[in-house]
């Protein structure tokens, strides 16, 4: 049924949330590359609960997914929500503080029991008073019965029907915003249809009966329309972060000729990596799922030796196990690339939550002077384009490098455009091959000051490599200690030559003045619309954005002196702007650092820097 009362919208956040059984990440995503498809610019933060097993019904247990559909390019998941779809009272007190003033709040009324409402730790079993959510617009409708009433024909146990209530509150926020449930159908069936035909007709049915209650009820005034986004033409899919470092990787085998290993132990929120590298044999992607964190970079190092592009993925705590490994392969000169999906630490810490913290350990947390190239990825859909670059940046100069992303890029989405491979620049390694009557110097460079690359079993290639230190050309193991010294100098200086090869810089706003704003890696998206809005009130200020962490890229220091004051905006207590203290002590750093394991907001960003004019 056709609502009449269609408003347009520029842009709209809904926040997906409940039990972690109760398939609100399925929800959310249905939802949001439903939206995607219709040509909206999207971006989604699924919020994980820490606990494996959090007890039914408790705030510990609340699982989210907040997508921000917009009618333009969505840079951020929103910071509030104009919609909360909460199934039970823990997921309503969990996220009451996330409500935009004008919020619809839809809860499942089923779950609205003394026993719920007790063990969600309201105090009082009036959750709206409570709450104060009297001036909300906010819907209790049965959700749970309802959705046996749907399915009371098919045969089904209670559990299972239960499991469909997702799918009434997909249906309802289909028919608030003019969504087609054409996706969510098929997807349905591609899950579902051949092993058990009955759950996918039966959550298809729940949809349908959620979109008709929205439909026929007034409880929802109106529906609202969204335009597509204006985007650069071509194809286009919804990708998460961790999907999309996945396939930069595959791009980047492509471009060498060389095939790709993935050593890995699974760690959260990195495993996705090596999950969908497994899927990719078709590719000629080999994958071993190590015994620990040290045998995954250790079959890395090894599969580099052998002539692989090799990559190893982790997170914090398991960059720790890896330090030793990674100093092998500095001392080797050998090409892999180490992924840290960081999360909130120190130790096991808060392994659902996001975080910026281990960038002192990617810069220094090895033995010796030990130097590594460290990139950052800034967005879900740039993970590609970064983990292309990882690859290059190693198989080219013949180095290890750290490519960091974070829980937030790596579970969130956005739309991708689906690039040509013949715009991607090719990657040349130095591999050597025999050459009658040359003696074969192992360590001798080129103009990156890269050593070849010569791979086991050819004839004439035969040399030592190891963690101990080599002579500067032969590779024989030297304990002398002017070749160490010049050893050294070399591998930082190699390092240090990969910034020749970088890209220019580029500043968003203001060429000079008042205010610039810094950050890197995951914090993009929300320091960008931060920086728009004071753009667009007029005020002074500028945005610049770090991907090149080590090696900086040529030309920051001609930036920084054409603004009078500075500030660092990072999820940690102020590393990044302490390693830029450390660059350039002529200039102040103001730091501003979030450690709750959540993103930054716009709000809380703009209220930090407008002290600042």
């Amino acid at each position: 049924m056709d609502n009449v009362n269609v408003r347009q919208l520029q842009d709209v956040v809904i926040r997906f949330s409940g039990d972690s059984g109760d398939g609100m990440q399925l929800t959310g995503t249905l939802f949001s590359d439903t939206s995607a498809l219709l040509g909206n610019g999207i971006s989604t933060f699924p919020d994980y609960p820490a606990e494996i097993r959090a007890p039914q019904g408790t705030v510990a247990g609340v699982s989210g997914f907040q997508v921000h559909v917009g009618a333009s390019r969505v840079d951020n998941p929103g910071d509030y929500c104009d919609v909360l779809v909460a199934m039970n009272p823990a997921a309503l007190i969990a996220n009451r503080k996330w409500l935009k003033p004008t919020a619809t709040v839809i809860i499942d009324g089923d779950t609205m029991t003394e026993d719920n409402i007790k063990k969600a730790g309201f105090k009082t079993l009036d959750p709206i008073k409570e709450l104060d959510l009297e001036g909300f617009n906010v819907i209790i409708p049965d959700i749970t019965t309802m959705t046996k009433e749907a399915l009371k024909d098919l045969g089904m146990d209670n559990k299972a029907m239960v499991k469909c209530k997702n799918m009434f509150a997909l249906g309802m926020c289909f028919w608030m915003y003019n969504r087609p449930d054409d996706y969510a159908r098929r997807f349905l069936d591609s899950k579902f249809a051949k092993k058990n035909p009955v759950v996918a007709e039966a959550n298809k049915l729940v949809i349908e009966a959620g979109y008709n209650f929205a439909a026929n009820t007034h409880q929802i005034a109106n529906n609202y329309f969204i335009a597509p986004a204006q985007l650069e033409e071509g194809v286009y899919r919804s990708i998460n972060g961790n999907t999309a470092t996945a396939w930069g990787f595959c791009a980047a085998s492509e471009k060498s000729g060389l095939p790709l290993f993935c050593g890995s132990y699974p760690i959260t929120p990195a495993t996705v990596i090596l999950e969908e590298l497994a899927k990719r044999k078709d590719l000629g992607v080999k994958t071993v799922q190590a015994e620990d964190e040290i045998a995954g970079i250790c079959t890395s190092i090894g599969a580099a030796y052998a002539g692989n592009f090799a990559v190893t993925t982790t997170s914090g705590p398991g960059i720790s196990l890896k330090s030793e490994a990674m100093g092998l392969a500095v001392m080797a000169e050998l090409p892999i690339v180490v992924v840290d999906v960081q999360r909130g630490g120190p130790s096991t810490g808060l392994p659902t939550k996001t975080e910026q913290s281990d960038l002192n350990q990617a810069l220094y947390g090895r033995n010796g002077e030990c130097p590594m190239v460290v990139i950052a990825a800034s967005s879900p859909s740039d993970c590609f384009h970064y983990a292309f670059m990882a690859g290059k940046i190693a198989m080219e100069h013949m180095t290890p490098v750290i490519l960091l992303s974070d829980g937030f890029i790596a579970n969130g989405s956005e739309p991708w455009r689906i690039p040509e491979m013949k715009d991607y620049p090719a990657i040349v390694p130095p591999i050597v091959e025999p050459r009658e009557g040359e003696e074969f110097l192992p360590y001798a460079r080129n103009e990156k000051l890269a050593r070849g690359w010569a791979f086991p079993g050819k004839a004439g290639l035969q040399h030592r490599i190891g963690g101990l230190e080599k002579d500067h050309l032969r590779g024989t193991i030297s304990h002398d200690p002017k070749n160490h010294q010049e050893m050294v100098t070399t591998r930082k200086q190699k390092v240090e030559k990969v910034a020749d090869y970088l890209p220019e810089l580029d500043v968003y706003g203001a060429e000079s003045g008042d205010v610039l704003v810094i950050g890197w890696g995951g914090t993009r998206g929300h320091l960008h619309s931060t920086v728009k809005q004071l753009l667009d009130e007029g005020k002074s200020v500028a945005h610049l954005h770090f991907n090149y962490i080590y090696p900086l890229q040529k030309g920051v220091e001609d930036i920084l002196k054409r603004y009078k004051r500075i500030i660092v905006c990072e999820l940690n207590e102020g590393q990044f702007a302490n390693y830029l203290r450390q660059q350039f002590q002529k200039y102040e750093f103001e730091s501003f650092g979030k450690t709750e394991g959540q993103p930054f907001t716009v709000v809380e960003l703009r209220e930090r820097i407008e002290k600042m004019f």
